[in-house]
């Protein structure tokens, strides 16, 4: 895939691929096992829940309905908000290299990422690659969140380019299949090494 480097863009999703991020991380430190955390996070619907917070609902408000209709959780609940910090894991640093290599050989570099404004206001100065993006979309900020149509479209228009133009990186299969859909090039990222084999076939990093 030769493209101009003017014309071809790289978007990074944040979490699972340039920074790990877990609950289980925080439960592990409470809970006995990995079976209790999943009975635990499966019972109070975590999966559908979380992502309200992304989209920029209150935490505070979000934990307290939550844990009026779970009162026997209510306590494991609180403590997402008041020590979500220990759900975050380190950086990726195979996934940083790549995106640190693609920013020197002249591709513009975008972020597109589900996270609470109010939680990634906590860590965003963590994160030294921010720095190296010409721009990204919070969802939070936007409130839009993938794999909702509407946030690929806030992030298009914002850096003024086609989604045909753009390769989209993203852990989540469900976030991939609505930039397919969309007509961004894509890459399902697994891993670090995974990832520099498919942008080399693309032609977007040299092979060694």
């Amino acid at each position: 895939m030769a493209e101009n480097k003017q014309s071809l863009a790289v978007i990074f999703d944040f979490g699972g691929v340039l920074i790990d991020w877990s609950p289980y991380y925080l439960y592990r430190k409470i809970l006995n096992n990995d079976e209790e955390i999943k009975a635990f996070l499966e019972e109070i619907d975590f999966k559908n829940w979380n992502p309200q917070f992304d989209k920029g609902y209150s935490f505070t408000q979000g934990v307290e309905e939550l844990s009026a209709r779970f009162p026997h959780r209510a306590e494991l609940i609180h403590l997402f908000n008041e020590r979500w910090m220990d759900a975050m894991g380190a950086p990726v640093t195979g996934t940083i290299e790549i995106l640190r290599q693609i920013k020197a050989a002249g591709y513009p570099i975008y972020g597109l990422s589900n996270w609470s404004v109010e939680k990634f206001n906590l860590v965003k100065d963590q994160f030294e690659f921010l720095n190296w993006l010409d721009d990204y979309v919070i969802s939070g900020q936007v409130q839009q969140i993938k794999p909702e149509p509407e946030i690929y479209h806030t992030l298009l228009k914002r850096i003024n380019r086609s989604a045909e133009e753009c390769v989209f990186i993203d852990d989540s299969l469900e976030n991939i299949s609505t930039a397919n859909s969309l007509g961004f090039v894509t890459i399902h990222f697994q891993s670090p090494a995974q990832l520099t084999f498919d942008l080399e076939q693309m032609g977007v990093l040299l092979e060694n």
